[in-house]
């Protein structure tokens, strides 16, 4: 039996802040970082197959063993839908019926999770765990910096910032 914390975000990108949350979870077995395939709440996001390769590149760097990109959502995902909490986290305790998950959220995510689908069924079925960013940087600052032309270097991890600025990916044309 494992403990897993399944970090899910948009990852839009990986940013200084999420690794800061990742910092307080060193107490789990392992961390799946998950990225939303689809938002539920319409969140315009890059590619989803680049934010994966962006996040590969930030596990790189953060050089933790216990940190994994997970693509679950990939195999869940029906275009036009958004993949629920709930359907994310019941697909991982099938395929892993003896571990023991908990999702993990920012606080933001917190004060809506009542409008989560099915949020009392998971709290009946997992752990649920509000973890704040012990550094206040957030993607948005990351894709206002990148669209003004200016450097990421202190908002996200070396490899992440130097594919953002090879790729201008958020750069406005």
């Amino acid at each position: 039996m494992s403990t897993i914390a399944v970090f899910g975000s948009a990852f839009n990108p990986p940013s200084l802040g999420h690794k800061s949350v990742i910092d307080l979870l060193g107490h789990f077995d392992r961390v799946l970082l998950v990225p939303s395939i689809s938002h539920a709440w319409g969140k315009h996001m890059l590619d989803y197959e680049i934010r994966c390769n962006l996040i590969e590149a930030f596990i790189h760097d953060l050089g933790l063993s216990h940190v994994v990109l997970s693509k679950i959502e990939q195999t869940l995902f029906e275009p036009g839908k958004s993949v629920t909490t709930h359907a994310l986290l019941s697909a991982l305790q099938q395929q892993h019926p003896d571990d023991v998950f908990t999702f993990i959220m920012g606080p933001d995510n917190l004060f809506n999770f009542g409008k989560f689908t099915q949020a009392e069924a998971i709290l009946s079925q997992w752990s649920v765990m509000a973890c704040p960013q012990t550094l206040a940087i957030r993607s948005t600052d990351i894709r206002e910096r990148l669209a003004q032309g200016l450097s990421v270097d202190d908002l996200t991890t070396p490899s992440v910032a130097q594919l953002l600025q090879q790729h201008a990916w958020y750069s406005v044309s």
